[in-house]
C-alpha cells in the first residue's frame, strides 16, 4: 500500500519540486550562455556567470548583434527566474519551521546540509517514523540497490529505479558540499577512494550521510560527523 502524504505536507513538497524544475531550468539557460560563448571562440568569461554582478555587459561581448539579443534573453529569463525562486525559498522555509522545526534543526546541523537541502529531505521523507530500519530508508534514498523479491525469495538483478530520486540528489549533493566544508571529510574520501575508487568513494559518502540522517532524526538529537565517518 502507498504511503498517503498529510495533505498540508504534500502540497509544500510539491511546491517544492516545482522550484527544482524551476532550477534546473536557470542551469540550463547559464548553460546555453557559456556554450554559445565558446561556439564564437571568445575568451572564457573568468568569473561565475551564476552570480547576478558577473553577467553585466556579457551580452556586449558578442559581436553579432542577434547573437547579443539571444544571451539577453537568457540574462533577462534568468534574472527573473532568481527572483522567483528567492522568494518559493522564503515561502517554504516559513512553512517547513511550522510543520516540523526541530527536525530541520538537526538537519541543517549536518555539515554539507543547508537550507534547501534540509527542506528537501524533510518533505521527501515527512517522517522518520515510516521507516522502521536504516536499510529501509537508505533503499528508498536510492543510496543502495534495491533486491528485487517475491514471497521471500530474491531473484535476478536489483532494481536499480525504486525509490525517491529527490532523496537521491539531496544525499549526493549534500555529500559533495560536505567536503568542501569539512577537511577530515576530504581525508575520508581519499581513503576510501584508494579502496574504492573515486566514483564509489561519493557513493559510500552519500550513503553514509543517509545513515546519520536517520539516526539523528530516529534519536530526535545530532550526532555529530564522528558517525558518519565510522568513528
Amino acid at each position: 500500500m502507498a504511503y498517503v502524504y498529510p495533505p498540508e505536507m504534500l502540497s509544500t513538497r510539491d511546491l517544492l519540486r516545482r522550484r527544482s524544475y524551476l532550477v534546473r531550468r536557470r542551469a540550463d539557460l547559464l548553460a546555453h550562455i557559456q556554450n554559445t560563448n565558446s561556439q564564437y571562440n571568445l575568451p572564457e568569461f573568468g568569473k561565475k556567470i551564476a552570480r547576478k554582478m558577473h553577467r553585466e555587459g556579457i551580452a556586449a561581448a558578442f559581436p553579432d548583434i542577434q547573437v547579443q539579443r539571444s544571451v539577453e534573453i537568457d540574462i533577462e529569463l534568468i534574472d527573473h527566474l532568481d527572483r522567483i525562486l528567492e522568494e518559493l525559498q522564503s515561502e517554504i522555509l516559513r512553512t517547513a519551521r511550522n510543520h516540523d522545526a526541530q527536525a530541520l534543526s538537526i538537519l541543517r546541523s549536518v555539515p554539507g546540509i543547508g537550507k534547501i537541502l534540509s527542506i528537501t529531505i524533510l518533505y521527501e521523507l515527512h517522517t522518520i517514523d515510516r521507516f522502521e530500519r536504516v536499510q529501509d530508508f537508505c533503499s528508498y534514498s536510492r543510496l543502495v540497490k534495491c533486491a528485487h523479491e517475491s514471497a521471500g525469495k530474491r531473484s535476478g538483478k536489483s532494481w536499480g529505479k525504486i525509490g525517491n530520486v529527490h532523496l537521491k540528489w539531496a544525499f549526493s549533493e549534500a555529500a559533495v558540499l560536505f567536503l568542501r566544508v569539512n577537511p577530515d571529510g576530504m581525508k575520508y574520501k581519499k581513503r576510501l577512494e584508494r579502496k574504492h575508487g573515486k566514483a564509489k568513494a561519493l557513493s559510500i559518502l552519500g550513503h553514509r550521510l543517509g545513515r546519520t540522517v536517520f539516526f539523528m532524526l530516529k534519536r530526535r538529537k545530532a550526532l555529530g560527523a564522528a558517525l558518519l565517518m565510522g568513528r
